[in-house]
C-alpha cells in the first residue's frame, strides 16, 4: 500500500524548500516565546501527505513522525528513512491496537484502562503518553485530569512505559492556555518528562507554557489534503 498526495496546485516550491522555511518560521516562533528551540521537540505529523512529506521531514533534520491512522502509519512508515521515531497520535481502538504497537515507538492518546491492558498484552514495555481531556465533550479522546494519575499508576504497574501527557487544547485562547498549565502541572506532580502539547495554531503558547513537543502538520507543510489518499 503506498500513500500518495499531491502539492496543491498554489505550490510553487518543492516540499523540501517550504518545509525549510516554514521550519525556520517556527523556530524563530518559538525562541520568541522565550524557549530555546532545541528544548521543544518538533513532531512532524504527515496526515493526508505522502511519503515525500516523510522524506523532507527527514532531510530538514526532523526524527520524529506522527500519523492519525493507523492505514497511514502502516504504508509510509516501511517507505521512510531509517532513524525515524514514529509517533501514533489517533484515538485507539482495542481491536487495531497490536498493529499500532508493531509499528509505533509512541502510543499517544491512551486514555482507558482497557487500551493500557491490551498494550501491556501484545507489547509489552512499549512507551507511551496518557491523554488529557480538559473539554468534557463526549466526543474527545482523554481521560478526565481527576482520572489521569490512576491511569498512570496502572500502566507503569502493567510495566509500560509512561512517557508523558499529551493535550489537544480547546480553540479559544484562554481555554487552550489553562488547559496548557493544568496538563504542565499534572506532569510535574506525576513525575512524567514529556508534555505533548501544541498543535499549529497554539503551539507558541503552550512552549510558553513548557511543553517539550509539538505536534505540527499544516504550519509545516501546507493544507493538507481533505482526506487520506491510499492506493
Amino acid at each position: 500500500m503506498t500513500v500518495t498526495t499531491t502539492c496543491p496546485a498554489s505550490c510553487a516550491k518543492a516540499l523540501p524548500d517550504v518545509l525549510r522555511e516554514n521550519l525556520a518560521r517556527i523556530h524563530q516562533q518559538i525562541a520568541d516565546a522565550g524557549r530555546d528551540p532545541s528544548s521543544v521537540r518538533i513532531v512532524a505529523v504527515t496526515k493526508t501527505w505522502g511519503s515525500d512529506a516523510v522524506r523532507a521531514a527527514f532531510e530538514a533534520g526532523l526524527r520524529h513522525v506522527g500519523e492519525n491512522y493507523l492505514a497511514e502509519l502502516e504504508a509510509k512508515r516501511p517507505e521512510g528513512p531509517d532513524g525515524l521515531c514514529w509517533h501514533y497520535l489517533g484515538a485507539l481502538q482495542t481491536n487495531k491496537i497490536a498493529r499500532i504497537a508493531a509499528q509505533a515507538s509512541v502510543t499517544s492518546g491512551v486514555s482507558r484502562a482497557k487500551e493500557i491492558a491490551k498494550l501491556a498484552q501484545v507489547a509489552p514495555a512499549s512507551t507511551i503518553d496518557v491523554q488529557v481531556d480538559v473539554t468534557g465533550l463526549a466526543q474527545r479522546n482523554g481521560a478526565p485530569a481527576a482520572e489521569v494519575p490512576d491511569l498512570v499508576a496502572q500502566a507503569r504497574d502493567a510495566g509500560l512505559t509512561v512517557r508523558g501527557l499529551m493535550v489537544v487544547a480547546p480553540p479559544e485562547a484562554l481555554a487552550a492556555d489553562r488547559a496548557f498549565a493544568l496538563v504542565a502541572d499534572l506532569a510535574d506532580h506525576l513525575g512524567v518528562t514529556e508534555r505533548s502539547m501544541g498543535m499549529s495554531d497554539d503551539f507558541v503558547a503552550a512552549c510558553r507554557r513548557g511543553s517539550t513537543e509539538v505536534r505540527l502538520g499544516r504550519v509545516l507543510f501546507g493544507p493538507r489534503s481533505a482526506v487520506p489518499v491510499l492506493s
